[in-house]
């Protein structure tokens, strides 16, 4: 299993739990990416004191945000990868999401013939690289979806249906396990007072258009400075330009009592920040995915998210100041808030670690799972060749 950051960490961890817990199946855990850097909080520490044994460590992140960084560190990554792969000779490699630390990972794993299992794939982020990076890794073998909807779009893309399953979020399954950190822990832990009304804010580059991350900051931070509450930041994922909204951050909590910024909150207190926000305001996947469990509000703002299906609990609004104002005044209303009693998540009910589990066991790792065949959907399929496959 292949870990890249603090984006993909909480969403493994009921999954990691679960293999964990299975005398039948051995975990070889590899970090790389943002978890062995100290600015983004060397989160490979939190995987060690959930009890996990890190096996490797992949050193692929330059400590530059450019374009030209980011392509390197991808390089970088393949050939650390090569070679873990040499010693290590995974069974199967288990990766999550769309990070290009993940792109590494899988690229490299084509010349060992290692089947790929990729969970999250068949969504859509209109306006990130990301975007292109989720359906390269198609190459994957298995596919573990967050929703059916998703499910089809990875079959449309011309995988065989026997190799795709929805089996949720993961992520989720944490909601039924973790036991959440009350205002008071999150004061003496963390230093967090949230007894105000507070909103919790996570923004990301936006990839596709990183040269406006420092103009559309600017914006948000406008219509923050204007709001009469206290705000939580946490740190952008290692992205380009990613660094500007950091400095921009701290600049603006220099400049303001109310503000905060966590560089890595960890996943018991990220979800425990969530429970007790007034509301979520950024572009961040989990404030589509997982907010919903909480009930809620979140300002979903410009193009990073577009494209993914989300709960009646997001509002989205576009990059300026005033769009971004109206949107929180809709979402601190207690009205907005009322009307959010009854929904559910539409990215599952906290059981798909469990799933994922059992078809990783049951699928056998053998010539039937490595040679694709592209499934054309609408078309009868001509006669296998290979008896047994299906």
């Amino acid at each position: 299993m292949v870990t890249v950051g603090r984006s993909d960490y909480g969403i493994f961890l009921p999954v990691l739990r679960e293999i964990s817990e299975d005398p039948d199946l051995k975990l070889c855990l590899i970090a790389t990416g943002m978890h062995l850097s100290p600015e983004f909080g060397l989160t490979v520490e939190a995987i060690e004191n959930d009890g996990f044994n890190v096996d490797d460590r992949i050193e692929m992140l330059l400590s530059s945000d450019s374009p030209e960084g980011v392509a390197k560190s991808v390089g970088l990554g393949i050939i650390g990868f090569a070679q873990a792969y040499s010693r290590f000779q995974p069974d199967i490699l288990l990766v999550l999401g769309d990070r290009f630390e993940t792109l590494a990972a899988v690229t490299a794993s084509l010349p060992y013939q290692i089947p790929v299992a990729h969970i999250h794939g068949g969504e859509s982020t209109e306006g990130l690289i990301d975007e292109p990076i989720r359906h390269s890794i198609k190459m994957s073998h298995l596919h573990f979806t967050s929703m059916e909807r998703y499910a089809e779009r990875v079959i449309q893309m011309g995988e065989e249906p026997w190799r795709v399953v929805a089996s949720g979020a993961p992520a989720l399954d944490n909601l039924l396990r973790m036991n959440l950190l009350s205002q008071a822990e999150l004061a003496s832990e963390h230093g967090l007072d949230m007894t105000r009304p507070t909103l919790l804010v996570t923004y990301h580059p936006v990839t596709l258009d990183s040269e406006q991350t420092g103009p559309h900051m600017s914006e948000l931070l406008a219509a923050l400075a204007e709001i009469d509450m206290g705000i939580i930041f946490t740190y952008p994922n290692a992205d380009t330009r990613s660094r500007v909204i950091i400095d921009m951050v701290q600049e603006f909590v220099n400049r303001h009592e109310k503000a905060k910024i966590m560089v890595n909150l960890g996943t018991r207190a990220y979800f425990s920040v969530m429970e007790h926000a007034t509301a979520m305001i950024g572009n961040s996947s989990s404030g589509i995915i997982e907010a919903a469990s909480f009930k809620l509000p979140v300002v979903n703002i410009g193009d990073r998210q577009q494209g993914r299906a989300h709960g009646e609990n997001v509002i989205d609004v576009g990059d300026s100041a005033g769009q971004i104002q109206e949107g929180i005044r809709t979402a601190v209303s207690p009205d907005f808030r009322a009307g959010l009693a009854g929904m559910t998540n539409p990215y599952g009910d906290g059981h798909a670690a469990a799933k994922i589990v059992e078809v990783l066991k049951k699928t056998p790792l053998d010539r039937n799972l490595l040679q694709k065949r592209f499934y054309e959907t609408g078309v009868t399929p001509i006669a296998d060749p290979i008896p047994g496959r299906g």
